[in-house]
């Protein structure tokens, strides 16, 4: 039977939110939560310091990355991610699934696994379910995940089953491996490691509630639901995604929701079971200068600082902020900043982005907690989408 490591502590009484908290090796994560992207062992342009002072509690590193930089042997050596990077806190780290998609012009699949093509240097390197793991038991994260098989959103429903089927077979591939190697880090190193199964099923709601029960049948101790928002589809389509799994993945096992979303997606998410989120939304908008500002407590607006809107707005950016940068600096330093490629507007745009997104993680742990969710989050979204 699968490690209990999930604990709810709050249901809503109308939806499917709820608080909870899991038990990991380097501390217990409160839910819901988001995970800013770390993938090469680095949340772009921040410190460890920076993540802390934000409260983030998890981040996100990336296996296929880290396995070509540095390589096995630096972070073996540097013994795991944590040492490495300084980060003491919990790490998820994805299984190499996701590039084995966006890289579709680098990589090729079999039933054994995943050839890519290294852009730099030509050569080519093999990923399985096996090697996945061992990769991310040297990261030594607190969650790993299977390596799957995600598609786009147009494929067809005979080219998803099979992909389905495929992931679900390296599913069961990984968690053997995975138990092997865990029984032998076990013996050397105190703390536990956890793997997360994956269902997929693309955009076909059959094939998402087959691909749960299969997953199902492998007994992991969570879930983190993978192929949403591939192809740009429709919103209420990945909601429908979604909450086909949802509805019949173990209600006691945390879910986490691979690469969603935007803040209105994140809260709707919220209300259809999902504990655990990341997505590179923040911190990639960020450096295109793309900042989201809290409206009111219904409403946030996404701008694009270097605006000539912008270019004498001496107010802070962010008046209301933990950081001192941001109730220092104005919007149009900012604005300047950005205009001028000066590298310090990275920093201080994944600031306010980052910023904003935890503490809207914080609010809806409140709201769910204090029974006010269930009136709030159909009229939570950007500016001028609030329903009346």
């Amino acid at each position: 039977m699968a490690d209990k490591i999930f604990e709810i502590q709050q249901k809503s009484a109308l939806t499917k939110a709820r608080t909870g908290k899991v038990a990991l090796a380097r501390g217990t994560v409160q839910t819901p939560i988001f995970m800013p992207i770390g993938t090469v062992g680095s949340v772009k342009s921040l410190s460890v310091l920076d993540l802390e002072t934000l409260g983030a509690q998890i981040i996100l590193g990336n296996t296929y990355h880290l396995w070509q930089k540095p390589d096995l042997e630096v972070m073996e050596n540097a013994g795991g991610l944590h040492n490495f990077s300084s980060w003491q806190k919990p790490i998820l780290t994805d299984s190499g699934g996701f590039q084995a998609w966006s890289l579709d012009k680098l990589r090729k699949f079999s039933d054994e696994g995943v050839e890519f093509r290294i852009l730099d240097s030509g050569k080519k390197r093999f990923l399985t379910p096996e090697l996945s793991m061992e990769i991310q038991t040297i990261l030594d994260s607190d969650i790993a995940l299977v390596l799957d098989e995600a598609l786009d959103a147009q494929v067809s429903e005979s080219e998803a089953k099979r992909a389905m089927i495929r992931t679900r077979d390296w599913a069961e591939r990984s968690k053997i491996e995975w138990d092997k190697l865990q029984a032998v880090k076990q013996e050397k190193t105190p703390g536990k490691n956890f793997l997360f199964g994956i269902p997929q099923g693309a955009q076909f709601l059959d094939l998402r509630r087959e691909s749960a029960k299969l997953t199902m049948e492998l007994d992991f101790p969570g879930y983190s639901i993978g192929g949403v928002a591939n192809g740009g589809e429709p919103e209420e389509i990945m909601y429908r995604q979604v909450l086909a799994q949802t509805e019949i993945l173990e209600e006691e096992k945390p879910r986490h929701l691979l690469g969603v979303g935007t803040p209105k997606d994140i809260v709707q998410m919220v209300a259809r079971g999902i504990d655990m989120f990341d997505c590179v939304y923040p911190t990639r908008n960020a450096r295109h200068g793309s900042l989201i500002f809290k409206i009111d407590e219904n409403s946030y607006e996404t701008v694009q600082i270097s605006a000539t809107r912008f270019r004498q707005d001496f107010s802070p950016i962010n008046s209301n902020s933990k950081f001192p940068e941001l109730r220092l600096y104005s919007k149009a330093y900012l604005c300047h900043l950005f205009r001028a490629k000066e590298l310090l507007a990275y920093r201080l745009a994944t600031l306010q982005n980052l910023e904003f997104y935890l503490d809207l993680m914080h609010q809806i742990r409140e709201l769910i907690s204090q029974g006010g969710f269930d009136s709030w989050w159909e009229k939570y979204g950007p500016v001028g989408s609030v329903k009346l």
